[in-house]
C-alpha cells in the first residue's frame, strides 16, 4: 500500500511536519510512504492555484493521498483518487471577522475539502464537534496526535526554592501575558520558548518576573527544555490539541494547563487545571504545585499513564487500519 503525504510549505511552520514525522517513521516499516511539500507559502488565489497544480502533478491512482493539514484546499486537485484530510482545528475560521473572508475560507478550507475527502481525521473530539456545528458530514473520525518517542521519563528533583516553569509558545492563544501577571512575587524562573513581543517584555519587567527566552529550537533542544524544567505551563485559551501537555507528562513533569476542551480530553485528570482567564486561578495553582509534593507526585504518575494513550505505536495502528479500510473500498 502506498501513502502520499502532502504538507504545507515548511516556512509556514514545522508543527504539522513534526507531528507526522514520528508517525511516518513508524508506518514506513510496513507501508510505502512518500512526502511532498507544496511550493507556495501564502493562501491567496495565486498560491492556491500553484499548490493545486503541484498536487495534481503528484496524483497517483495507486496511492492514498493524505493532506496533513493547513492546505485543505489542495483537495480540489485530488478528485478521483482516495484521499484523507487531517483537520487540526478551525482557528482559520473561528478568528475571521470579515464575512466575505469567512465565507471564502468556509468554502475552500472546510466545505469543499470535507465533501471531496473520503475520510477526515480530527485530532480531537472538540475539533470534530466544531466542524459538525458548521457543516453536516458523515466521514469524520477522531485520531489523536502521537507523542514523539524522544520524550521519555527523566526523573529530576523538584526545585522548590526556585522552580523552573517552562512556557511553550508566545502566540495570542498561549496566554503568556496572564501567566506573567500570575507569577508576580512567586520565586521562580520563567523559561519561555518562542519570540517575545514588546508588550510581553514590558510585562515581564513590570511584574518583575525572572525569565529567560529561547526560540527556533531543534527537537532535541526542546526535549532538553522539558527535562530541565520543574513545571510545564500551558494555560492556553484556544487549542486544537495541546501536544505540550502530553510531552510534559511523558517526560515526567507536572503540567499546569487550562480546563477547556480539547485539553480536558487530552490531559485526562492528570494535570493541574486552571481557569485560563483568571490570574488568581493560575497563581493559586502554581503555589499548590510548588508547595505540595504529594499532589505533584500524584499528577506525575497519572500523567505518565495518560501519555501511553498517545504512543506512536497506538496511533500508527489506528492510521494503518484507516488506510487498509480505505484501500478495500
Amino acid at each position: 500500500m502506498k501513502i502520499n503525504y502532502f504538507f504545507r510549505h515548511p516556512k509556514v511552520g514545522h508543527s504539522i511536519h513534526r507531528v507526522f514525522r514520528t508517525l511516518i517513521k513508524e508506518l514506513n516499516n510496513t507501508l510505502e510512504v512518500n512526502t511532498f511539500d507544496v511550493p507556495s507559502i501564502g493562501s491567496m488565489p495565486i498560491d492556491v492555484l500553484k499548490n493545486n497544480i503541484y498536487t495534481y502533478k503528484k496524483k497517483d491512482i495507486n496511492a492514498i493521498h493524505h493532506v496533513t493539514g493547513h492546505i485543505h484546499d489542495v483537495l480540489l486537485s485530488l478528485t478521483g483518487v482516495k484521499t484523507v484530510l487531517t483537520i487540526h482545528d478551525l482557528v482559520f475560521l473561528d478568528n475571521v471577522k470579515n464575512p466575505f473572508k469567512r465565507f471564502y475560507k468556509w468554502l475552500f478550507w472546510l466545505y469543499l475539502p470535507i465533501k471531496i475527502a473520503d475520510k477526515v481525521v480530527c485530532i480531537s473530539n472538540q475539533t470534530k464537534q466544531n466542524i459538525l456545528s458548521k457543516i453536516k458530514a458523515d466521514n469524520l473520525i477522531v485520531i489523536h496526535n502521537a507523542v514523539d518517542p524522544i520524550f521519555v521519563c527523566s526523573k529530576k528533583e523538584f526545585n522548590q526554592e526556585k522552580p523552573i516553569i517552562l512556557h511553550i509558545g508566545t502566540g495570542w492563544n498561549k496566554n503568556l501575558n496572564l501567566t506573567i501577571e500570575a507569577l508576580t512575587e512567586i520565586d521562580c524562573h520563567l523559561r519561555i520558548v518562542g519570540k517575545l513581543n514588546k508588550i510581553q517584555t514590558n510585562l515581564l519587567q513590570k511584574f518583575r518576573v525572572e525569565y529567560s527566552n529561547v526560540s527556533n529550537l531543534s527537537d532535541e533542544e526542546i526535549r532538553e527544555e522539558y527535562i530541565n524544567c520543574d513545571i510545564v505551563n500551558f494555560p492556553s485559551i484556544y487549542e486544537g490539541f495541546g501536544m505540550p501537555v502530553i510531552e510534559g507528562q511523558q517526560t515526567g513533569r507536572v503540567v499546569v494547563t487550562s480546563k477547556i476542551e480539547p485539553i480536558i480530553e487530552v490531559a485526562n485528570d492528570a494535570v493541574a487545571f486552571v481557569n485560563p482567564k483568571d490570574a488568581n486561578s493560575l497563581r493559586e495553582t502554581y503555589l499548590k504545585v510548588i508547595k505540595d509534593a504529594t499532589y505533584r507526585q500524584q499528577l506525575i504518575e497519572k500523567g505518565l499513564k495518560n501519555a501511553e494513550r498517545f504512543s506512536v505505536k497506538n496511533i500508527a495502528l489506528q492510521y494503518k487500519e484507516l488506510y487498509q479500510n480505505l484501500d478495500k473500498e
